[in-house]
């Protein structure tokens, strides 16, 4: 059995009957995974839940073009397979002028000349807004990034997701890698934004109520007559943040708005270059585009339905510290909470449309004492715009910080973080504990008019002259409608029953410690601020390890690594939220953890772990367990030492392989889980998936030879 099925039965042990062309109907994002799936059998038709191999449009690698280098050079591979196919762009990390990131820049530029990639310096902008500037995700393709924020590209309806950095270092290899096709969920937006609404609005609302996983690990089609309503860049917004809902794609369908955007974007490039029309934005392309529409068919299978009438939105406030948690503007404005720091900056909402908003506000006036307002462009383009506009300089005028175009306070590189005990409150994307600064620090997300608005005032609020109908106390509506009944044929296929793999331990077993939190993420797991330090060894990582969620974590692994013991991991739901970051797998794996138990799992964290060689496993009834014994509402109350928020209650784990057993002594309680299948002990006997690629790649010179 090939790897691509076994993967296949690791992770769906009931395997849907194949589908035929005539017989079943398709997702908008069925469909385009269709176009770029290899390898499919006669007549497969792609649908949820399906692996496939993509040979994807694109694949973007920004600051860790670096890691995947060294990843790649491993492979003993010299030369990118399609060089058409990979962009680099440097956003991340670009106030640091050190030596050594300067050096780290100066070989990811060596590498797309000698490779002829094209490549965007430091100060050109972001990644994920220069792809969409320069055509690389359009709609109706499917673009990949090692950056989870690749949602984005949804809003131009192209099928955007991450990949880690093993994934991109095989694209580059080979032109491929593996994707599970997520289950897919219709997200049906009705009626129209109020004035004083924006697309923040909308994804902070939808993080904060539909929040119990409705979307986890899923992908997204946005539906509607709503969707109508919104601009292009409250599609952007709302798909980027699609990743903090806990989705891999959050798509927008090809609608004449879109079209028309793309319209006047190719001509506004073709005037600025002479008439010389750009390679991939242009009128021939969106013309295509347009005689070519793709669209779900009747009948297509999703997963949920979930309805939002945006005539009811209000603004909101995310936070603090949590994307779960969304207020509406006014009741936080009555508590005057004060702020130290506001951003306007990211992927998220710094673009021209943003920059304007902020800029309404703060005219002709300045921001309040004590509060430093940092504001940077997504792209060079973008503040180009603004300058020409007036609005940069509007900004600046009211006192704002200028940062250059990139990512910086956003994943907590550079200038401007938030410090202890300090409250800010930015137009970016995550809120997450400790990623814009010190742990201690409180963190809320807004729109950029809201941000503007608190900067001026010091405190959390609306902006003058808010529209009295988008300060109405009343509740946004939601609902969620029954599952379609038409769910896909099965057929039972166990992975449980297949024997190991020859090499695969029969039994995995430790120390039990629990963390009882759900969507513990990555910066809980690996701050961002270590991210880009790509000569960080594994026993670094081990001391770093849950810094931001719990700094004794790393002594108690220490301590029992020094005794020549393991230890178990688990955790709640959404184990491993949010960035692509791999280290969030092998920091663990480098700590001695030898499996992971969760509730359940972010994708991007699995997809980490698998190719990292970390055993993921779902073992909800004992997370219920621990958490009825030892926590409530996220916080530990026995089981540890003063100060610690990792439990550990002095019991053993062991996890059978072989039947799903999971015994708990002294308890002496056993669970039963679902094992992983033989494709993941394929891939862990070789350490991962880098070492399966060369594994094939020997095998391929051996039997060439």
């Amino acid at each position: 059995m090939s790897l691509l099925a076994r993967l296949h039965l690791a992770r769906c042990p009931q395997r849907r009957t194949l589908a035929t062309a005539t017989s079943v109907p398709q997702t908008l994002i069925e469909k385009i995974v269709q176009k770029y799936a290899v390898d499919l059998a006669p007549g497969k038709v792609v649908r949820a839940g399906d692996y496939v191999m993509l040979r994807p449009h694109k694949v973007m690698t920004h600051d860790n073009t670096a890691a995947v280098l060294q990843k790649f050079t491993s492979l003993g591979v010299k030369r990118i397979h399609d060089p058409r196919q990979v962009v680099f762009t440097i956003d991340h990390d670009v106030q640091n002028k050190s030596d050594k990131n300067l050096a780290k820049y100066a070989t990811i530029e060596r590498l797309a000349r000698t490779h002829d990639v094209d490549f965007y310096p430091s100060g050109r902008g972001i990644g994920h807004q220069i792809l969409i500037e320069e055509g690389y995700a359009f709609p109706y393709t499917l673009t990949v990034a090692s950056d989870s924020h690749s949602n984005m590209y949804g809003g131009v309806g192209c099928v955007g997701t991450p990949i880690v950095r093993t994934d991109a270092a095989a694209i580059w290899a080979t032109g491929q890698t593996w994707w599970l096709v997520p289950r897919i969920v219709n997200v049906e937006l009705k009626g129209k934004l109020a004035p004083g609404c924006s697309g923040k609005d909308v994804i902070v609302a939808l993080c904060g109520y539909f929040n119990k996983d409705d979307v986890l690990n899923a992908a997204i089609e946005f539906t509607g007559d709503g969707v109508q309503s919104l601009t292009v860049d409250d599609r952007l917004t709302i798909s980027n943040m699609t990743t903090e809902w806990g989705a891999l794609a959050g798509v927008f369908p090809v609608d004449n708005t879109l079209l028309n955007w793309y319209d006047a974007l190719a001509a506004k490039i073709e005037k600025k270059s002479f008439g010389i029309p750009h390679p991939r934005v242009n009128k021939d392309a969106v013309d295509r585009v347009r005689r070519t529409r793709i669209v779900p068919d009747a009948g297509a299978y999703y997963y949920s339905h979930l309805v939002f009438d945006l005539s009811t939105l209000i603004p909101h406030v995310s936070g603090p510290n949590s994307v779960k948690v969304a207020t509406p503007l006014p009741e936080l404005e009555e508590k005057r909470i004060e702020i130290q720091k506001a951003y306007l900056l990211s992927c998220t909402n710094a673009r021209a449309a943003d920059i304007a908003a902020a800029a309404d506000v703060l005219r002709g006036k300045r921001i309040a004492q004590g509060v430093d307002f940092y504001v940077a462009a997504a792209s060079s383009i973008v503040q180009a715009e603004t300058e020409e506009s007036g609005h940069w300089a509007d900004l600046l005028a009211a006192g704002a910080r200028p940062l250059p175009p990139g990512c910086g306070p956003c994943i907590g590189l550079g200038t401007g973080l938030l410090e202890e005990g300090q409250t800010g409150i930015s137009a970016t994307n995550r809120n997450y504990k400790g990623r814009m600064g010190h742990p201690a620090a409180l963190a809320y997300l807004a729109s950029p008019a809201v941000v503007a608005a608190s900067a001026l005032k010091g405190y959390i609020c609306a902006p003058e002259g808010a529209p009295a109908s988008s300060l109405s106390t009343s509740s946004p509506t939601f609902r969620t409608l029954d599952t379609p009944s038409q769910a896909p044929a099965a057929s039972t296929s166990s992975s449980a029953s297949e024997e190991l793999y020859a090499g695969f331990p029969p039994v995995f077993g430790g120390e039990l410690l629990f963390t009882p939190q759900d969507n513990l993420n990555t910066d809980g797991i690996y701050p961002g601020k270590y991210t880009y330090q790509d000569d960080i060894t594994r026993e670094r990582q081990a001391e770093i390890v849950m810094e931001n969620y719990d700094p004794s974590f790393a002594s108690i692994t220490t301590s029992l690594r020094e005794q020549g013991r393991g230890s178990v991991l688990v955790a709640g739901r959404n184990f491993g939220t949010g960035s692509s970051r791999e280290q969030a797998a092998t920091a663990l794996k480098a700590a001695g953890v030898q499996v992971v138990l969760a509730a359940s799992f972010g994708d991007i964290f699995r997809r980490n772990a698998v190719n990292n060689a970390l055993v993921c496993v779902e073992a909800p009834e004992l997370v219920e367990l621990l958490t009825a014994r030892f926590a409530k509402d996220g916080k530990r109350n026995a089981g540890g030492k003063d100060g610690e928020l990792t439990v550990r209650p002095g019991w053993t784990v062991e996890v059978d392989m072989r039947n799903g057993r999971v015994a708990v002594q002294p308890e002496g309680v056993e669970f039963w889980v679902t094992p992983v299948g033989r494709s993941v002990q394929e891939l862990w006997t070789c350490g991962g998936l880098e070492g399966y690629i060369l594994k094939k790649i020997d095998g391929e010179a051996t039997a060439s030879a």
